[in-house]
């Protein structure tokens, strides 16, 4: 079989135009592929037209509007949660800065996939911690933590309270830069969010939040994710 190189050889008859056109789409969207059925990954969308790619242990997601997605296998403290995020903007219809976010140690949240259908309002439905890095059109980070109080999703004056809060550049997003995440959460209450080395988050939670499911959240974005993992501990 002749190999790609030969075949893009200018010396070689057999390389028309739309052979190369032909290599060229091959080639580019076998990079990443529709997220498979096995993964653990389950999705609530907002948008139908909501993308989600796989290539290896890398998710490329284009998400028009709101997006949860849920890691599927139940987390039980002591543990630490770890990945590699970006937020793509290169011209894009959805490369806004804006929005890589998390919840972990939700409860029961596949209950009301369907219901939520990730729209981010009806997210209050859910007891767990949130964090949102360059939320509000990369304006503000903050951290809160949700108590499942179904008021909150039409009234405001329900929704919990800021915990942690950043409004300087040095703690909102950069474009097309790979965060490394890292979130501790231990079995005395204290959870704690990491972004490249850095704490952001040292929260001692008097009713601790043990067991639950997390998930990668945004809106109206474009981001890629890599080398999730999470490592339990022994008590």
């Amino acid at each position: 079989m002749m190999n790609l190189f030969a075949l893009l050889n200018p010396s070689n008859r057999r390389c028309s135009s739309w052979r190369l056109l032909l290599l060229f789409f091959t080639f580019h969207f076998s990079l990443f592929t529709p997220l498979a059925a096995t993964t653990h990954w389950r999705i609530e969308a907002e948008s139908p037209q909501t993308r989600i790619l796989q290539r290896g242990d890398t998710l490329d997601i284009t998400s028009p509007q709101g997006l949860s997605l849920w890691w599927d296998q139940p987390l039980t403290t002591p543990c630490t949660i770890q990945y590699r995020a970006c937020v793509v903007v290169d011209g894009g219809p959805c490369d806004r800065l804006s929005d890589l976010n998390c919840f972990w140690m939700a409860s029961e949240p596949f209950a009301g996939l369907s219901k939520r259908g990730g729209r981010f309002a009806e997210s209050y439905r859910l007891k767990c911690y949130y964090l949102g890095y360059g939320g509000n059109h990369n304006t503000t980070t903050r951290f809160r933590r949700y108590i499942a109080d179904t008021l909150a999703i039409n009234d405001p004056a329900h929704r919990p309270p800021v915990l942690v809060e950043y409004t300087d550049s040095a703690h909102l997003l950069r474009p097309n830069h790979w965060y490394a995440v890292r979130i501790e959460c231990r079995a005395d209450g204290l959870t704690r969010y990491f972004i490249d080395d850095e704490l952001l988050v040292d929260y001692l939670d008097p009713a601790p939040l043990t067991r639950g499911w997390f998930a990668f959240r945004t809106t109206w974005s474009h981001t890629r994710l890599t080398a999730f993992r999470v490592t339990t501990e022994q008590q």
